[in-house]
């Protein structure tokens, strides 16, 4: 079973987010559980807590179909030791809210380097980063998406993801969100079948699909390789629509959040209607 659905607001409470997916007929959503461009919140009260839960029970959203975001304030990478403690103490924090939440996964960003220390010691310091936010929290895995590679950013190589994964220590709760268009800026092809295939034969063999716990489905308006980071709506970008039907009729995407964040929120009921139409083509096939 396919779970779609786009990264909606939670603007007037975690709850609302579940009705705004419910609305697009979505059958997955992603969401920030706080405002993303802050480092503190205010506590999930139990009043938040209760709404969220009941929303979600209402309108038949389990844990695997939901993908939430953190703050893209941190980064688990960080050279300076204080800023790099911010941002663990900040995770921890995202990784409850999630668990208050009854939420199972939380997608993050994995770091940068900032041009200060070398790409294997930050790629350490991000493993060890999930190691604590693991030890301190139960029940919430944590899943690193692919980048573009804008910047100092890692995470735009699988090799990088496998490298995280290696030196997280319980590696039933670590997995990895592939954004499309993130993979294609960073140069992994998806712009026809035979691309696709490769791509994904190339992700299997590095971090394999038993870590694959979401994705993000974007095009791009950024070039192929350009290691830029712009999304595009589906099939109005340098990508098209193949990768798109591809996922939807393979197996091996099943069962994850597959989530929208693409530029046009007003499409973006029209957007899951037509990925959930070219699994149906497969299933009558």
């Amino acid at each position: 079973m396919k779970f779609v659905g786009a990264h909606v607001s939670a603007s007037g409470g975690v709850d609302q987010a579940v009705i705004r997916a419910h609305e697009l007929e979505a059958t997955a959503f992603a969401l920030f559980t706080k405002n993303q461009r802050q480092w503190r919140a205010a506590p999930l009260t139990e009043e938040v807590i209760s709404a969220f839960r009941h929303a979600c029970e209402k309108y038949h959203y389990e844990a695997k179909q939901i993908l939430p975001h953190d703050s893209y304030l941190i980064n688990l990478g960080h050279p300076v030791e204080e800023a790099l403690q911010k941002s663990r103490e900040a995770f921890i924090d995202e990784m409850e809210r999630c668990q208050q939440l009854g939420l199972t996964l939380l997608n993050f960003h994995p770091g940068s380097h900032l041009l200060q220390i070398d790409e294997d010691e930050c790629l350490a310091k991000i493993a060890e980063s999930i190691n604590i936010a693991l030890d301190k929290t139960q029940t919430v895995t944590a899943v690193i998406e692919n980048t573009a590679g804008q910047g100092s950013n890692l995470g735009f190589k699988f090799e990088h993801l496998a490298a995280i994964i290696d030196g997280v220590e319980d590696k039933s709760r670590v997995g990895v969100c592939i954004d499309t268009c993130h993979a294609f800026a960073a140069g992994y092809d998806l712009r026809t079948e035979e691309a696709c295939d490769k791509t994904f034969a190339d992700f299997d063999r590095i971090v394999g699909f038993q870590y694959l716990r979401g994705m993000h489905l974007n095009d791009a308006k950024s070039e192929f390789g350009s290691r830029v980071d712009r999304h595009n709506s589906l099939g109005e970008g340098n990508i098209g629509k193949t990768p798109f039907s591809y996922i939807m009729r393979d197996s091996r995407f099943d069962n994850i959040p597959l989530i929208l964040e693409t530029t046009n929120p007003d499409i973006w009921k029209d957007e899951i209607a037509w990925l959930k139409s070219q699994q149906k083509v497969t299933e009558t096939a």
